[in-house]
């Protein structure tokens, strides 16, 4: 029937669009996702924006938000299946979430934010497709200048500015650990970066730092 020939054509340029865009991506800057697009329509909220190439980003910075969101991120191949495992096996409400830090990257670039399987099953596909063309690198990259940090702030070096008035590459240890302590929820905890919860989580990313060597270097 005409409908599965069209219904068939419409998966495979899907499919070969995909690819097109993670390798496009590969290269270039992402100019926008879903959730800048998001927050300025509905919350009307600016887009305070600035893309840096990853030796621009204090090395304390890529340790700092591994060692709070994704401490095994240079030994797994996208998913850390041990930490899900533990997650699963809390008692109540789990305490954090088990994305990595590839599969944060791959839902905010190429995805919507949303819990439906449809949209877990594209996540992992795409998670998969960045670990095998991009590599840990440009993952790193990518994920530190489109991840939110306040409200209309994403990026690094936008939130280093803001909250700092210095560039990602000059970022202390401290300074570093303080903007990682607040991704679990950025447009709230951004309005008091010295609030006791960010300094206790602040201070707690420190220590993992610490225990994770003091710097992250990649293979």
């Amino acid at each position: 029937m005409k409908i599965f020939k069209w219904i068939k054509r419409i998966l495979l340029g899907l499919f070969i669009f995909s690819i097109v865009m993670v390798f496009v991506y590969k290269w270039i800057p992402v100019p926008l996702t879903e959730l800048m697009l998001k927050r300025y329509l509905v919350n009307g909220s600016t887009i305070e924006k600035e893309w840096v190439p990853l030796p621009q980003i204090a090395n304390s910075m890529q340790l700092a938000v591994v060692s709070s969101e994704d401490q095994n991120f240079l030994k797994h191949y996208g998913f850390d299946f041990k930490e899900i495992q533990k997650i699963l096996e809390q008692e109540g409400a789990p305490k954090r979430g088990g994305s990595t830090i590839s599969q944060q990257t791959a839902k905010n670039v190429f995805l919507w934010d949303g819990r439906n399987f449809i949209r877990k099953g594209l996540e992992a596909y795409f998670t998969c497709l960045i670990e095998w063309i991009w590599g840990k690198k440009r993952i790193m990259e990518v994920y530190l200048n489109v991840i939110e940090f306040g409200d209309g702030i994403y990026g690094v070096e936008s939130a280093s500015q803001h909250y700092f008035g210095k560039s990602a590459a000059n970022l202390t240890r401290s300074e570093s650990a303080t903007l990682a302590a607040l991704l679990p929820n950025p447009r709230e905890y951004g309005k008091n970066i010295n609030g006791r919860y960010i300094k206790k989580r602040k201070n707690w990313i420190l220590r993992q730092m610490s225990n994770l060597g003091g710097s992250l270097t990649f293979p």
